[in-house]
């Protein structure tokens, strides 16, 4: 069995500007085929534009709200959402909120740097 403490992730700053705690990933556990991590999106940030070659993502809101753009495609996110983003999309997150913007993100194949094309 596995376990994998939140607390013992460290935080970073991803190529979109996203700050990022990997929670599982190759990196980190056994997992070989996807990953999760709890990304947040300050007060009045955006991440910057990008699409994966390879990489399905999904998107679940954990609180705050903000506009999610795919492929020039507009709409409002907030807790309790989740979006679907197929490898190759073109996408984007800002905060618009009054609080932090926090998603669960989980990726298939498993988030790599060299997938990411930022726009």
């Amino acid at each position: 069995m596995e376990i994998i403490k939140i607390k013992n992730c460290p935080k970073f700053i991803a190529q979109d500007q996203a700050i990022v705690r990997e929670i599982v990933s190759p990196r980190n556990s056994s997992v070989k085929n996807q990953s999760m991590a709890k990304v947040t999106i300050p007060h009045g940030s955006s991440i910057l534009e990008h699409y994966h070659i390879k990489t399905e993502e999904l998107y679940y809101v954990i609180s705050g709200e903000g506009q999610m753009v795919i492929e020039g495609e507009f709409r409002t996110i907030g807790k309790g959402d989740a979006v679907v983003i197929s490898p190759g999309q073109r996408h984007k997150v800002s905060n618009n909120g009054k609080i932090d913007l926090v998603m669960l993100v989980t990726c298939a194949p498993a988030y790599q740097n060299e997938d990411q094309v930022i726009v």
